[in-house]
C-alpha cells in the first residue's frame, strides 16, 4: 500500500483563493564540472529560465524511425494498453498515447538514450526512472490546445510526487513552427509555485487529459508570471529537444494550420523522489499515466537509435 506523504510542502486545491508560493527545491541538483553533459552556459540558462533547447540531437534517420513508430501506435488504439490512448473531446481523434516506452521497443530505446538520460541524471543529481512517457499528436486543422499548467502541481496533487525533482524532455518529431501550436513556456516561472482552486474529483484524469478544468491556474496569477518572465515558444526542426523543469508553466495553442505537430515526451524523475500517496484524491492515477511499480534506474544507452534498432 502506498504510504501517505508528510508533510505537504506544496499544498494546492485546498483553499478558495490561489496563491503564489516560493519554490523550496533546487533546480539543478549537481554542481557543474567539465565532465557534465551540458555546458556551463546551458546549465546556468536552465537554472535561470526553467527550460533549455538542444538543437540537432537526433538525425533525420532517427526521426523517420520515430515517426513511423508513432504513426503505428496511433493507427491501432485497440492494440494498446487500456487507458493509454487519450482522444480529443468531440472528434474522437487520438490526442495522446501514454506509456509508449513499454509499448514500443523504439520508444523504450529513445527514453534510455544517453543523449537524454545523462542530461536528466546530471540536472536531477540522482539515478532516474521514467515517471511518464507519451506522444502528443496535434494534426493539421484539428489539433486542440493544451491549456497553461505546471506539471508538478498535477503530479504532486494527483500522483503524490513529493518534491520538484523531475523534468520533461520534448523530442520534436515534426517541425514546430510559430504557427502550428508549439510549446509555450514562461521563463522563470519554475521558481514560483502557483496553487490552484477546486477539489480534485476521483478519477479526474479521465477528463483532465482531454480538457483540464481542475488544476488550472487562474488568469490573474498567470498574468503576473508572464509579466515577470514573458512568454517564449521555442521552434525548430524535427530532432530538436526542449527540456523543461517539472514546475515550469507551459501550454500550447491549437493548430489550425495544414502543418501537423507531434512531439514525444519523456518525463524523468529522481529515484529518491518516487511517488507516495496523492496529496489530493484518495485514488492515484493508473500506472499507465504515473509510474509506481517500474522504478528501476535507467541505464543510459550510447549510440544512435537506428544502429540500436538494426
Amino acid at each position: 500500500m502506498t504510504e501517505p506523504n508528510e508533510p505537504d510542502l506544496y499544498p494546492s486545491r485546498i483553499e478558495d483563493r490561489p496563491r503564489i508560493l516560493e519554490r523550496r527545491d533546487p533546480v539543478v541538483h549537481t554542481r557543474w564540472s567539465a565532465a557534465a553533459p551540458l555546458s556551463q552556459e546551458q546549465t546556468e540558462a536552465y537554472e535561470r529560465d526553467g527550460f533549455l533547447v538542444l538543437r540537432d540531437v537526433f538525425d533525420q534517420a532517427e526521426i523517420e524511425m520515430l515517426r513511423r513508430e508513432s504513426a503505428r501506435l496511433r493507427g491501432d488504439p485497440a492494440a494498446l494498453l487500456p487507458e493509454s490512448t487519450i482522444t480529443e473531446p468531440g472528434s474522437g481523434a487520438v490526442r495522446s498515447v501514454f506509456k509508449v516506452h513499454d509499448q514500443s521497443p523504439t520508444f523504450g530505446r529513445l527514453a534510455a538514450d544517453a543523449r537524454l538520460a545523462e542530461v536528466a541524471r546530471f540536472l536531477l543529481g540522482d539515478e532516474v526512472y521514467l515517471h511518464q512517457t507519451r506522444v502528443n499528436y496535434k494534426p493539421g486543422f484539428r489539433g486542440k490546445e493544451f491549456y497553461w499548467h505546471s506539471d508538478f502541481e498535477t503530479w504532486h496533487v494527483e500522483d503524490g510526487m513529493p518534491r520538484m525533482r523531475a523534468l520533461s524532455m520534448s523530442i520534436l518529431l515534426t517541425e514546430n513552427r510559430s504557427c502550428n501550436g508549439p510549446l509555450m513556456l514562461i521563463p522563470g516561472s519554475h521558481k514560483r509555485y502557483l496553487t490552484c482552486v477546486g477539489a480534485t474529483p476521483e478519477n479526474h484524469y479521465k477528463e483532465s487529459l482531454k480538457k483540464q478544468d481542475i488544476g488550472v491556474p487562474d488568469e490573474a496569477s498567470l498574468t503576473e508570471l508572464a509579466a515577470a518572465g514573458g512568454i517564449v515558444a521555442p521552434t525548430g526542426p524535427a530532432g530538436t529537444v526542449v527540456l523543461f523543469d517539472c514546475n515550469t508553466m507551459h501550454g500550447s495553442n491549437g493548430n489550425i494550420t495544414p502543418f501537423a505537430r507531434s512531439n514525444a515526451f519523456i518525463v524523468y524523475n529522481a529515484v529518491s523522489n518516487a511517488l507516495g500517496a496523492p496529496f489530493g484524491p484518495k485514488t492515484p492515477r493508473p500506472e499507465v499515466i504515473a509510474t509506481r511499480e517500474s522504478l528501476a534506474p535507467i541505464e543510459p544507452a550510447p549510440g544512435g537509435l537506428v544502429l540500436e534498432a538494426a
